[in-house]
């Protein structure tokens, strides 16, 4: 367990660098925060060794696939909860579990290919824990914030300005293309390996791989995360906020919901509360304050219930320490299945009334993949 410590402003100025421009070169880096390249290399390193802050990325967007996101609450059995939390950690696809109060034990994020696959987690990998004594699914119909556009904020225009210089323009709709793969797979891994590196271990020429890399970041099929320990950030406390629009106002007021300062993740929901949106506060006594002004700000939104994070124990493929500090990471990827269809086989095999087979356990669709 690593020890507690505290960020000073640089720190801070580090991180929310990182967060802009989470490639750039230590010696931009440094410039725009009026240091060396090496001290803020140096700094990084300090904070990272200690699990106080760090950096990843994972695939969003890959071509041919619409990929289903949803918010699963579990059910433990009494002390279970954190054995049925590690066992699911692993899974690749579970993108955030958060242990939670209120009517449910955990919150598992999780992103799969279809809607079949969906059913088939919910069925045969959650369906089938010891732990687990009921599941409650609904499906984002749109996910219009999610974490890795959210900033710590310490930077000004000119700072901002230095590390974005000469980064291409956004322009959208591009999508991951199988000969992606192996080096999104790297970049996974360790998203600020040199494009030299990535170059030697991909068998790509330096120059495909620059292009590659800007044509990804351009289009939003690779997104980046530059975290910092929540109990050190100003920000420690999480709040899943549910809540129900009028129909024809869901969009609208979700857009806005999407914008507020605190807002980290907002959804639509399936579900007859079609809104969900978790916020991060600077402490648990500003919870019913911000409701209120949710209330004034956005009469036509009732917030039906609310959940207190107790523990992220996995945040964006990254498994945390009960103070939020980084252990290890379970690298994010929706896109493989496991194991062969022999195992649906079976399943549909004994859905038409036919004898059970020995092709496999369904449940073993969703166990991790170890790749050498």
């Amino acid at each position: 367990m690593q020890t507690s410590t505290t960020l000073d402003d640089l720190d801070h100025m580090l991180v929310t660098a990182l967060q802009t421009a989470p490639r750039a070169d230590w010696r931009r880096i440094g410039a725009a925060l009026g240091v060396d390249g090496s001290t803020a290399a140096r700094r990084w390193a300090r904070l990272t060794e200690a699990g106080l802050a760090w950096l990843s990325c994972f695939p969003a967007s890959v071509e041919g696939i619409t990929p289903v996101v949803a918010f699963i609450e579990i059910d433990c059995v009494p002390g279970r909860l954190h054995e049925v939390a590690a066992d699911i950690a692993e899974d690749p696809h579970v993108f955030n579990i958060d242990h939670v109060t209120g009517g449910r034990d955990l919150i598992a994020t999780v992103v799969l290919r279809d809607n079949a696959e969906l059913a088939r987690y919910v069925g045969f990998r959650l369906g089938r824990l010891a732990g687990v004594t009921a599941t409650r699914t609904q499906m984002a119909t749109i996910l219009h914030a999610e974490g890795s556009r959210w900033r710590l904020g310490r930077l000004d225009e000119r700072q901002r300005d230095v590390l974005l210089r000469d980064r291409p323009r956004e322009a959208g709709g591009w999508a991951l293309r199988a000969e992606d793969e192996d080096l999104v797979r790297l970049l996974v891994e360790d998203c600020r390996q040199p494009v030299t590196r990535l170059a030697e271990r991909t068998g790509l020429s330096p120059t495909t791989v620059r292009r590659r890399i800007a044509r990804m970041e351009r289009g939003g099929a690779l997104m980046f995360r530059c975290e910092v320990a929540r109990s050190l950030s100003g920000w420690p406390v999480t709040v899943y906020l549910w809540a129900s629009a009028p129909p024809d106002e869901v969009a609208r007021l979700a857009g806005l919901l999407a914008g507020l300062r605190e807002t980290r993740m907002c959804a639509s929901l399936s579900g007859a509360d079609n809104v969900l949106f978790a916020v991060w506060l600077r402490s648990a006594d500003q919870v019913q304050a911000f409701e209120a002004a949710l209330h004034r700000r956005f009469p036509q939104l009732a917030v039906t219930d609310r959940a207190v994070a107790l523990w992220q124990m996995k945040l964006a493929g990254q498994i945390l320490d009960p103070q939020g500090r980084h252990l290890r990471a379970v690298p994010f990827w929706t896109w493989d299945d496991p194991v062969s269809e022999s195992a649906l086989d079976d399943l549909v095999g004994r859905l038409r009334g036919g004898p059970a087979g020995t092709a496999g356990d369904p449940a073993d669709r969703f166990r991790p993949v170890v790749r050498s």
